[in-house]
């Protein structure tokens, strides 16, 4: 059983590419998303057992989020209700060729950043689990989220299981404390954290912006990435924590909103040997050329999912195979529209056989 933890929230985007000012008053579409959900939900849609522990209200929309998730296979046994605390909102317009997406956060005061540690039952959610996933989201939402972050984190390496966590820095959160800087805050935070972690999972800007160590050659605002230094990222990040056995980075280069390169590795400590994920025929790191992407949030999500399933399946656990899993997963996120990943065991291993070219299936 494979546990994950932090806030799930109510998504609202206008239709397609429009901007609120076109779009309101109007329709909206509304989903639901939070970074641990959408890789509980990839992991239940690849057929493995999921168990998701939030805080939430106790009202109608609450239990509709609820349904949702037992949908598609989630179990939400452990999910504390509260009386206290909102459901945390999310506005996302989608960005197109030169213009960024752009996303406004409505969550203070929420469900899970008002719950202390103590509310929760983690003997309960932890029953079972050999896995937990835990992400820098909900940490940065209070003190207490934080806090209740850190104590999972702590009884799952207790009870034996292994657990990953996604450094996932957010700017625009980490501000509970006063005069400290928001990546002030998460390196300290995510310091406290990570000493309890086997898999550290990072984008190409996360180990700079938590840990300060940087890629060289690297200039992700412009688009440019020095695939290559990440292996020495990944290589700096075991140095620092012993306990890290794995670290996996994805690469990605934005040529524009609607144009992307993706890409991922996948650094193992015992063998101390990066895997490059995608590979060209000779064997060469070529990162997949996404154009037209239909939504892009959710992807290093997605691509989490990927990786937690490869190495908990009997089919993919080889480094190599799970980082080719990985990335073709999160590869495929990217023509879904949502922050979760409705794609097959079938469509990833077809596109990690080379089947990319989109042909109709008859």
């Amino acid at each position: 059983m494979i546990l994950t933890f932090g806030e799930i929230m109510m998504r609202i985007a206008p239709e397609g590419y429009l901007r609120f000012r076109q779009a309101l008053p109007g329709r909206v579409d509304v989903t639901f998303a939070g970074g641990e959900a959408n890789v509980a939900a990839s992991l239940a849609l690849f057929g493995q057992p999921v168990r998701y522990l939030t805080a939430l209200p106790g009202h109608a929309i609450a239990q509709s989020l609820l349904a949702t998730l037992k949908g598609l296979g989630i179990d939400t046994g452990p999910v504390l209700l509260r009386r206290q605390g909102r459901l945390g909102v999310y506005f996302l317009e989608t960005g197109a060729n030169q213009r960024a997406s752009n996303v406004i956060y409505d969550r203070e005061g929420s469900a899970i950043a008002l719950a202390e540690p103590s509310e929760y039952d983690f003997e309960a959610a932890l029953r079972g689990v050999n896995w937990v996933h835990l992400t820098g989201i909900t940490p940065a939402l209070s003190r207490n989220a934080f806090a209740a972050t850190l104590e999972l984190a702590r009884r799952a390496q207790a009870g034996g299981a292994r657990v990953s966590c996604d450094l996932n820095f957010r700017k625009k959160l980490w501000h509970w404390r006063p005069g400290t800087s928001a990546r002030e805050l998460a390196a300290e935070c995510m310091s406290e954290i990570l000493p309890h972690v086997d898999v550290v999972i990072a984008n190409e800007e996360d180990a700079a912006d938590v840990l300060g160590i940087q890629a060289a050659g690297t200039a992700v605002e412009s688009g440019r990435i020095n695939a290559a230094a990440y292996e020495q990222v990944a290589r700096a990040i075991t140095g620092r924590f012993a306990n890290v056995r794995q670290v996996a980075i994805t690469l990605r280069e934005s040529i524009s909103a609607s144009h992307n390169n993706w890409g991922g590795l996948l650094f193992d400590r015992e063998t101390d040997r990066a895997h490059w994920a995608p590979l060209d025929p000779e064997g060469r790191y070529q990162p997949y050329e996404i154009r037209n992407i239909v939504d892009r949030v959710g992807g290093g999500d997605s691509f989490a999912g990927g990786l937690i399933h490869a190495l908990n399946s009997d089919r993919h656990a080889a480094p190599a195979d799970a980082i080719r899993f990985a990335v073709a997963a999160s590869c495929l996120k990217h023509s879904i529209k949502g922050d979760f990943n409705f794609v097959t065991l079938d469509e990833v291993e077809a596109l990690m056989a080379g089947q990319a070219s989109g042909r109709v299936r008859r």
